[in-house]
């Protein structure tokens, strides 16, 4: 079941033991006559000793860079079941945009009339996402989710005070997107944590009670980290608002019902959207990414500038100042090739592809619950839509546990999934297949999670020591953490 094995490569440091003197490129002979470049510099500036750099040829070079990709794990590799993250594979055509010299080579600070390509693009992005969530207006600006949380959240505390009122708290779910009790204390309010019911989802008591004159808002993420759906949000939405409150939907999980619900129906008065995760950009490690946000009408006078606008005779321009507004919440106008990518993945899916694409998400999530139900323990066993959660339970009666069961999928050539998240399921499986992996690569990971759930009963010692197949073996974590080594020193 394993599907590929990986070398060790070494430090380039150790890939000539012996130092033999190998040149990987021939500098020309100094052209500056009677200069002499070692005596024009201070000798407290130069070195008693050598540099310890690896003497290696362009080919060896070569090899050793390809060889480290090759370690690499990546969405063109295989499944990437992260929950809540959504690594979906990335058309080319995305790349092939967002490279072309009328968008790539641009320049923020150009004026309007040089940009108005640019300009276009922005104004049909923020049209598509108006329709995909039923929303009254759409920011570009934020550089992803957790920025885009803050801008929804700093239009909240605008509009409140715009109306005279001064709320501090914000009510959290438990099963919400783990950033959303930050980001409410970053916009100045204070989190209050919300306990889910026994379906995982709010019950409508909890919140009558905890929904005072004191609340601003509730962050609600939808499909919540359970991968659930809120089916009361249309209720949860008219009781909060019946309190003066405002309703923060957290877009993280947005590819479940992506053509399918408009979160502008449900309530929503803010949302953000990952562009990189519903709508295709590559993403993990930092970056990149875009985090749009959209508002019901109560925010849209306070959208952030600068924003495009379209003139009556069909040019476009960006509006600097609005008194109503919150600001700016960058340097410049959002992650500009993020949403090439996105607007032409939009394009080429159509309102039917868009439709189809969180149809066979949910699919596969749910084929994931079917195969693996009798191997691992669901907690919560409500339907669910684009990701499942499973936990460790069964496992740990032979003190096997979720960090083990992923270093053991790494034997089988898979990436894990989300480890340890939410919160509110004690040794998480976090799993959330996309509709981008073909129908045989989502079987064989569940082959490979019902294999490990065997060895678990099997020959447990086996699972804990593992990975036994990759270049570097079990680490310590927590010292690699609190020790971590960045320099190389010879022995």
């Amino acid at each position: 079941m394993r599907r590929r094995a990986l070398r060790d490569e070494p430090l380039i440091f150790e890939r000539n033991p012996l130092r033999t003197r190998r040149q990987g490129v021939l500098l020309p002979a100094l052209d500056v006559a009677d200069v002499d470049p070692v005596g024009v510099l201070p000798a407290n500036l130069l070195r008693d000793d050598e540099p310890q750099w690896p003497d290696l040829g362009e080919l060896e070079v070569v090899q050793h860079f390809h060889r480290l990709s090759q370690l690499n794990y990546a969405v063109d590799e295989g499944l990437y079941p992260l929950g809540s993250c959504t690594m979906k594979y990335n058309p080319r055509i995305n790349e092939r945009t967002a490279r072309l010299a009328g968008f790539a080579d641009l320049h923020p600070l150009q004026p309007d009339d040089q940009v108005q390509g640019a300009l276009a693009l922005m104004w049909e992005l923020e049209e598509a996402l108006k329709t995909v969530t039923g929303m009254a207006g759409v920011t570009l600006q934020p550089a992803a989710g957790a920025h885009g949380e803050l801008t929804g959240m700093l239009m909240i505390r605008k509009a409140l005070e715009a109306r005279g009122e001064r709320r501090e708290v914000v009510l959290v779910p438990d099963s919400a997107h783990g950033t959303n009790p930050a980001t409410a204390a970053f916009a100045g309010f204070r989190a209050v944590e919300m306990p889910s019911g026994p379906e995982g989802t709010v019950g409508l008591d909890t919140l009558d009670r905890m929904m005072t004159d004191e609340v601003a808002a509730i962050m609600l993420t939808v499909p919540n980290t359970l991968g659930v759906f809120e089916h009361r949000i249309g209720e949860i939405a008219d009781l909060v608002h019946r309190r003066g409150g405002l309703l923060y939907m957290d877009g993280a999980n947005l590819n479940a019902f992506v053509g399918r619900a408009l979160p502008g129906r449900m309530g929503a008065d803010a949302m953000h959207i990952n562009l990189h995760k519903t709508f295709s950009t590559p993403h993990g490690g930092g970056g990149p990414g875009a985090g749009p946000v959209a508002v019901s009408e109560a925010l849209l006078p306070h959208l952030p500038v600068p924003r495009v606008e379209r003139a009556d005779d069909g040019r476009f321009r960006m509006l600097w100042d609005d008194p109503r507004s919150i600001g700016a919440l960058r340097g410049y106008f959002g992650s500009f090739l993020v949403l090439v990518r996105a607007l032409t993945y939009i394009r080429a899916m159509g309102a039917d592809g868009l439709r189809a694409m969180s149809d066979l998400a949910v699919l596969y999530a749910n084929l994931v619950r079917h195969r693996l139900r009798g191997a691992y323990h669901l907690k919560f066993d409500a339907p669910s839509l684009h990701e499942v959660v499973f936990d460790d339970s069964r496992q740990a009666a032979r003190d096997v546990h979720n960090t083990d069961i992923a270093k053991r999928l790494l034997d089988y050539g898979f990436h894990p999934p989300t480890m340890s998240f939410p919160l509110i399921v004690h040794g998480a499986l976090m799993i959330e297949p996309t509709e981008s992996a073909p129908p045989e690569e989502v079987e064989a990971f569940c082959d490979a999670m019902l294999s490990i759930a065997r060895e678990a009963e099997e020959n447990p010692e086996l699972v804990k020591t593992a990975p036994h197949t990759t270049p570097v073996r079990r680490v310590d974590e927590v010292r690699a953490a609190r020790q971590l080594k960045t320099r190389w020193t010879p022995d």
